[in-house]
């Protein structure tokens, strides 16, 4: 079972800095595709722009090692039925649960294994290894090598998983 997790840092740079560069400090978003079996991290995405929903980002993310996906955990900011019916047709079971606008909608979370979808815990798990063995900020001041940098440190944190195992 897969897991997407979006999560954010970057390095604080001072603020003569900024002024003297003309340069503005603006979150990044990543969000990871990690193997709850192993904890290896499978995709790194960091959109240019913070635009666009997170389901749309899911289903581009789901694409890519589309072999490996059997089940796809995320939490509600992923609810789509676009996005549901993608991973479906892709033969992934999607564990992502309903925003509650209707009673049907409580109905729907109750039909979810809750035992498989608690396993998104385990992103955050590898979210905090991965900054407290490498960092939590990117240094890197434009988006390739912000990306560049992320990507590395996920490399990294799954070969020392490998090697570990």
């Amino acid at each position: 079972m897969f897991v997407l997790r979006p999560s954010s840092a970057r390095s604080a740079a001072s603020r003569h800095y900024c002024q003297r560069t003309s340069y503005r400090v603006q979150k990044l978003k990543v969000t990871k595709l990690v193997d709850t079996d192993s904890q290896a991290v499978r995709d790194v995405h960091c959109p240019t722009n913070r635009d666009g929903s997170d389901a749309a980002l899911a289903e581009h993310i789901s694409r890519v090692p589309a072999g490996y996906l059997r089940s796809l955990a995320a939490d509600t900011g992923y609810d789509k039925q676009a996005l549901r019916k993608a991973l479906r047709e892709l033969g992934i079971r999607p564990l992502i649960k309903h925003r509650v606008f209707a009673p049907y909608d409580h109905a729907h979370n109750a039909r979810i294994d809750e035992q498989r979808y608690n396993q998104r815990s385990i992103t955050e798990t590898v979210n905090s290894a991965v900054k407290r063995s490498l960092g939590f900020a990117v240094r890197a001041r434009s988006w390739f090598r912000e990306f560049r940098e992320i990507a590395l440190m996920c490399v990294v944190y799954t070969i020392k998983r490998a090697v570990k195992q």
